[in-house]
């Protein structure tokens, strides 16, 4: 049966009956219909559930797995008698339109209602697009407002949002025509997942903070050099008010009908990649193993979910699972792409090399690690034997291989049994990140790219400098890092394959993220609002008789 079919034929269970399995009551949820609900804050306690995050190798253009990973080893969990709960981000309309046709996992590893879940779903992130571009809006105004008054910025920061593919709108000009429409200026669009205001979303630890973190949104600089925030504007009332709703995790149920908890989307390549920080929280609060992605290769998402989100949060990773693939890796080996499926010992052997780093700046961090192989029609018992071989003897890792596509819980269930005795064995050290609160921005970039990406040195372009500058000036150099660059390779160039090092990491700009709490900077041509392919998804979309196909 296809994704959609297993999808259909699953018997979905009332919202309330799947809060009730894990002790929420009926009255304690808000219901956006019969198979999804809102969370409220108040329903987030203590916890002493083991916390697991699922990462990968360096991805491929079609993926890795991780999602259907992350689901199915819930699905494990919960098969062989555990209480699991997994936190997911939520789909960006951006890929489902345009490359990958919907993220809400695979086979009989799925959350569901799958079609809501990859479209409009509870409306977070039409909320975020909305408060985002009044923020633009509002600004706008208040530049236009009080021009006769000699209020200016000499630096706009703040561009506009939308959550789909769009490359026409990366650079556009505003205020054309009469001087009734505006100020003309230079402006553009970034995608939803790259706002500062979903990273704010999925950082925020309550209502409180995320009003704090509203409120230091930089927005330019004036004349003098001084800043002018969202405070100064005085919006912060009115993106709390978009907002309200939102900063609430979605509560929807598996394949098998056990609890997903879906909040926040940053992408990993041009955000920090995790799911917001309040989801993860309600899941270890009702749960005893959360189950949580980080987006791409361990490099982006990983890195970042231990640097950025737990440095922040205190979040201690009991385990870190890598998941990788066969062809995943003969790609990394210098395998042509159309001879990926087909049995190439040797390119598997080069690949393994990726793999290696990974595991190794897993380590770097103090986690335990498995490795998780998603097995592939295509891929021989040899191939499979030589993956077993290398992660157990020269790794001295855990390798199971992942059948919850095909079987669910039961094809799982391995998996979780070798997850709980890696956790009671031999569970992950306190976390050692790759910087210090003291380092400078610069530093703090510098040890990212050398010491995880395996770059020999870094280069900054004048623009990144002059950021870097600023932020340090406004007393912003104890913020952490996140870079924005490709997720298909260790360095800054998409077709360098493999384990690469010894290159030049160039930063050709930086994105001060004062209410997010970080700087990003912006390594090699890596875009942050995505163009879409010759042949889009949205093309094989269709919606007849209410049944939406092309989703998967």
């Amino acid at each position: 049966m296809t994704d959609l079919e297993i999808a259909h034929q699953t018997q979905l269970q009332p919202i309330d009956t799947i809060a009730a399995k894990i002790g929420i009551a009926p009255e304690q949820i808000e219901c956006y219909g019969k198979h999804i609900a809102k969370l409220p804050l108040s329903l987030i306690g203590e916890s002493t559930s083991k916390l697991i995050l699922v990462t990968a190798i360096t991805a491929t253009k079609a993926g890795i797995g991780k999602t259907t990973v992350s689901i199915g080893l819930a699905l494990g969990l919960n098969h062989i008698g555990k209480k699991a709960v997994v936190a997911l981000r939520e789909p960006s309309l951006g890929p489902c339109f345009g490359m990958k046709g919907g993220a809400a996992g695979g086979g009989h590893a799925q959350v569901l209602p799958m079609e809501r879940i990859n479209l409009h779903f509870t409306g977070d992130f039409h909320a975020v697009t909305s408060a985002h571009n009044m923020i633009s809006a509002l600004l706008d105004n208040y530049l236009y407002q009080h021009r006769a008054e000699g209020f200016g910025l000499k630096e706009v920061l703040w561009r506009r949002v939308l959550d789909v593919n769009d490359r026409s709108l990366r650079s556009i000009v505003t205020g054309l025509g009469p001087a009734t429409n505006g100020l003309e200026a230079q402006s553009g669009f970034d995608i939803t997942p790259a706002s500062e205001l979903m990273a704010i979303l999925c950082l925020a630890k309550d209502e409180a903070d995320l009003r704090e973190r509203v409120d230091h949104i930089l927005l330019g600089y004036d004349y003098q050099g001084q800043p002018f925030t969202v405070a100064d504007l005085g919006a912060t009332g009115a993106v709390m008010a978009l907002l309200k709703d939102a900063l609430m995790p979605n509560l929807v149920q598996t394949t098998e009908n056990t609890p997903a908890i879906i909040h926040g989307g940053p992408f990993a390549n041009i955000a920090h990649g995790c799911n917001s920080l309040l989801a993860t929280k309600m899941a270890l609060s009702h749960s005893d193993y959360t189950i949580t992605e980080a987006g791409f290769g361990a490099d982006l998402g990983a890195e970042k979910f231990y640097n950025i989100l737990c440095r922040k949060s205190g979040l201690q990773p009991a385990l870190t699972v890598i998941v990788a693939t066969a062809q995943g890796l003969k790609m990394h080996g210098g395998v042509p792409l159309d001879k990926i499926a087909t049995p190439q010992m040797e390119g598997l052997r080069q690949g393994l090399a990726n793999l290696d780093r990974h595991v190794a700046n897993l380590r770097s961090f103090g986690q335990s690690v498995v490795v998780v192989f998603n097995r592939f029609a295509s891929d021989t018992d040899e191939e499979m034997a030589l993956l077993r071989q290398h992660c157990e003897d020269d790794l001295k890792a855990p390798f199971v291989i992942n059948n919850a596509y095909a079987e669910g819980g039961a094809g799982a269930a391995e998996m979780a049994r070798v997850v709980v005795d890696t956790i009671e064995r031999n569970p992950s050290a306190p976390l050692r990140f790759t910087y210090a609160d003291t380092d400078d921005i610069k530093t703090k970039i510098e040890k990212v790219a050398k010491n995880i990406y395996g770059a020999a040195t870094v280069s900054f372009a004048p623009a990144a400098l002059k950021r870097i500058k600023l932020a340090t000036d406004h007393n912003m150099a104890t913020f952490p890092v996140c870079i924005a660059k490709t997720q298909y390779s260790f360095s800054a160039d998409a077709k360098r394959y493999g384990a690469v090092s010894g290159f030049d990491l160039q930063i050709r700009d930086v994105v001060i993220n004062a209410g997010a709490g970080m700087i990003v900077a912006i390594a090699g041509d890596i875009l942050r609002m995505p163009g879409l392919p010759k042949t889009p998804q949205a093309n094989f979309i269709d919606c007849r008789d209410g049944e939406i196909s092309g989703l998967m």
